[in-house]
């Protein structure tokens, strides 16, 4: 495969993620798909950003980004039932040499 190709995927799953991030915030649902208000919110947030109060921005948005993400990972921990893991292995076929 080419550079530009592996560069050009690189991009393109890395946009995928972005937009992901905006569905998963809800903002999808809560505009109605109004894309010109996404795209007036994140203008907003850029000018927020490269304002007098940016830093204090930058960090309340992480720490609540971070928050968020945290809570994400404990629900799919207590959703992931170690028992079901365990049976998982127990059933899983041995590689082919220990047949």
């Amino acid at each position: 495969m080419r550079n530009w190709q592996v560069e050009r995927r690189k991009r393109t799953r890395h946009l995928i993620e972005l937009g992901g991030l905006v569905v998963k915030a809800g903002i999808v649902d809560l505009t109605d798909d109004d894309r010109a208000m996404i795209y007036g919110a994140l203008i907003w947030m850029v000018d927020k950003l490269n304002s007098d109060d940016g830093e204090r921005a930058r960090e309340l948005w992480a720490g609540k980004g971070k928050e968020a993400f945290a809570k994400e990972q404990e629900a799919k921990a207590r959703t992931t039932s170690p028992i079901r893991r365990d049976r998982w292995r127990a059933v899983r076929r041995p590689p082919i040499s220990q047949r």
